[in-house]
C-alpha cells in the first residue's frame, strides 16, 4: 500500500491540461479561464458621480449656500457645458461629472426652489464622486487560471471582453461494475440492489467543471466488461466502480491489463477506500474505485478531483486541511488514513467537529448528513475532547 499523498501525486501525473476553447461570456461561469483578460478600457472611463444630487465646485459647497442650477446630466448623457462659481449641475448615479465640477452634494442635502438651491445647514462627508479608472484601467489583467466565479464574468464584462479563452471540459466515463446492480427507476431482484456511485460520482465531476457519462453497468464477467470499456472511447478519464479488489467476480484489474493498461499503483493506506488502482490505457488516464458507496465518494474527492483540477490547468491544492476542535473524545488511529464523516458545528476560536458512531462504509445517509471530514492520519495517538484536527468541509456552511 502507498500513502495518500503518494496515490494522489501519482493520479494527478497520470493526467495533463486539456486544449483551450473560445466561449461566449454569458456562458462562461464556472468555466476555467486559460489566457487573461485584459481590459481594452479604463472603468469608470470618467469622473463620475456615486449619488444622486448635485455637482458642484468644492469651493461651493458650504453649508447653506444658495447656488444657480445650470442644467442636468442623467447617466449615459453627459452635460457639455462648464460649471461656473456659484452654479450647480442636478446629476445622476453615473453620470460624468462636468467640467469644472469636482464633488457632489447628495439630494438630501439640498432644498431646491426653481432653478436655485440652498445646501443644508449640515453636510454629508466625501466628494460623492468615482475617479476615473478607479476599478480598472486599460491593460489590466485577471489573471488565468482561475474558476470564473459570478464576479469574475461580471469583471470580464466590464472590460468589454465578450469571448474567453477556457479549458475544455474533461469528459469522464463512469462503469460501474456488479451482477447485484441495478440503475434507479429499475426493480431490483431480491439479491440485487440500487446503484448509486455512478451518479454521485457524476455530481462531484460536474460540480468540479467536468462533464460525466454514465455507461451501462458492466457486468461480473470479461466480455461485458470489455464492451462496457469499449464505450468509453473518446473520454478524457475512465473511472471504474468496484471490481477492484482481489475477490474471485473482481475483473477490472485483469480486464484492464489486457487492454493494455500500465498500472501506477495498487491500494492506498487510508479508510474508506483501501483497494483504489490507477494507470493509463494507452493515452487515457484510468481511476479504479472501490465499490463501497462511500468508500467510492471519498476516494473520488480524495483523488478524482485533484486529477479534474489539473486537466483543467488548475494549480493542486495544498495537503494541508483547516483545523476544528474535537468534540469528542477518540481512540488512537491505525496505520491507515482516515476520512471520518462528522458534523461541524460554531465554536469559540475553531469549529467543533464530531464524527458518527458509525463509520460503515455502506452507510450513505451518514455522508448526506456530514458537514466535514475528519482527517485522522496514520498511526495517530488518542485525541481527546478540544484537540485540534484537521478536517474538509463539505460545501455546507457550518451551522
Amino acid at each position: 500500500m502507498i500513502s495518500v499523498a503518494a496515490a494522489r501525486a501519482a493520479c494527478v501525473a497520470l493526467v495533463k491540461p486539456l486544449a483551450h476553447e473560445q466561449v461566449a461570456l454569458d456562458m462562461a461561469g464556472g468555466r476555467v479561464l486559460a489566457r487573461d483578460v485584459i481590459a481594452l478600457r479604463d472603468q469608470p472611463p470618467f469622473a463620475a458621480s456615486a449619488m444622486d444630487g448635485y455637482a458642484m465646485r468644492k469651493a461651493d459647497r458650504r453649508p447653506g449656500a444658495q447656488l444657480h442650477v445650470v442644467g442636468t446630466a442623467p447617466a449615459g448623457r453627459a452635460w457639455q457645458g462648464q460649471v461656473a462659481p456659484g452654479q450647480a449641475v442636478r446629476i445622476f448615479t453615473g453620470a460624468p461629472l462636468p467640467d469644472g465640477a469636482d464633488c457632489v452634494v447628495i439630494q438630501e442635502d439640498v432644498t431646491a426652489t426653481g432653478a436655485i438651491i440652498t445646501l443644508g445647514s449640515t453636510l454629508e462627508p466625501g466628494d460623492n464622486m468615482r475617479p476615473a479608472a478607479g476599478d480598472f484601467r486599460v491593460g489590466d489583467r485577471l489573471a488565468a487560471p482561475r474558476r470564473l466565479s459570478p464576479g469574475d464574468i461580471a469583471l470580464c464584462a466590464a472590460m468589454n471582453a465578450p469571448r474567453l479563452d477556457v479549458f475544455r471540459k474533461p469528459e469522464v466515463a463512469l462503469i460501474a461494475t456488479g451482477d447485484e446492480l441495478v440503475s434507479p427507476g429499475q426493480t431490483p431482484r431480491a439479491d440485487q440492489i440500487i446503484t448509486s456511485n455512478s451518479y454521485g460520482l457524476k455530481a462531484l465531476i460536474e460540480a468540479e467543471g467536468g462533464r460525466a457519462r454514465i455507461l451501462p453497468i458492466a457486468r461480473d464477467d470479461r466480455d461485458s466488461l470489455k464492451q462496457v470499456f469499449g464505450l468509453a472511447a473518446g473520454a478524457d478519464l475512465i473511472v471504474t466502480i468496484g471490481g477492484a479488489s482481489v475477490g474471485d467476480h473482481d475483473l477490472v484489474a485483469g480486464v484492464a491489463a489486457e487492454l493494455g493498461m500500465e498500472q501506477a499503483f495498487y491500494k492506498v493506506a487510508m479508510r474508506p477506500g483501501k483497494p483504489l488502482m490507477a494507470g493509463r490505457i494507452g493515452d487515457t488516464p484510468m481511476l479504479g474505485l472501490p465499490g463501497n458507496p462511500v468508500s467510492a465518494m471519498i476516494c473520488g474527492m480524495i483523488f478524482m478531483l485533484p486529477m479534474l483540477r489539473a486537466m483543467q490547468g488548475l494549480p493542486p491544492r495544498a495537503d494541508t486541511y483547516p483545523l476544528a476542535r474535537l468534540g469528542c473524545d477518540l481512540p488512537a488511529n491505525g496505520k491507515r488514513t482516515h476520512y471520518m464523516r462528522a458534523q461541524i458545528a460554531h465554536g469559540a476560536d475553531y469549529p467543533i467537529i464530531t464524527p458518527f458512531d458509525s463509520q460503515d462504509s455502506a452507510r450513505l445517509s451518514l455522508l448526506s448528513g456530514a458537514t466535514a471530514l475528519l482527517v485522522r492520519p496514520a498511526d495517530d495517538g488518542p485525541r481527546a475532547a478540544g484537540a485540534l484536527v484537521e478536517h474538509i468541509p463539505l460545501g455546507t456552511s457550518y451551522p
